[in-house]
């Protein structure tokens, strides 16, 4: 048996889970515990639908974690957050379901997500949160997505 003997969707044609709560996310060994590095997650096209009109919303999510025994297998997130298109919930709601679901799995030493909403009814809505403060002596590199400016 591999380290990767657990993994179900790797290597296999899987189609888009029908919501987030049927998505399956899986977690490798992380390959180098014991060491504070930053890893990011960056889902520019993030797609879910709003909870009242079904009309889409749209996000460029960030989200920027420090592993402590596991990393996200990355097909398994890439697919849990397709989970989203068809799924209804106003933005707060969608980023912290993302954050929770990651650290629950992950249990990593430190996590931030910034969701950063295209405008509905002409305002953008952007969600920020973090686990905790980021331990001293690893480099937070700026998530440096601009504000939503229009056409100003």
């Amino acid at each position: 048996m591999t380290d990767y003997d657990h993994l179900t969707l790797l290597g296999h044609h899987v189609p888009a889970p029908a919501s987030p709560d049927a998505a399956v996310l899986e977690r490798v060994a992380n390959p180098a515990a014991g060491k504070h590095y930053i890893v990011r997650l960056t889902c520019p096209e993030f797609t879910s639908l709003c909870p009242l009109t079904g009309q889409p919303d749209f996000a460029h999510i960030m989200i920027d974690y420090i592993p402590k025994n596991w990393i996200v297998e990355s097909k398994s997130f890439k697919l849990f957050m397709a989970s989203y298109r068809n799924h209804g919930a106003f933005h707060e709601a969608c980023s912290m379901e993302i954050a929770d679901r990651l650290v629950s799995l992950l249990e990593p030493v430190w996590l931030r997500i910034g969701a950063y909403w295209y405008p509905r009814g002409g305002i953008p809505i952007d969600v920020f949160w973090q686990t905790a403060n980021a331990p001293a002596d690893v480099w937070v590199p700026s998530q440096d997505v601009p504000p939503y400016r229009g056409r100003g």
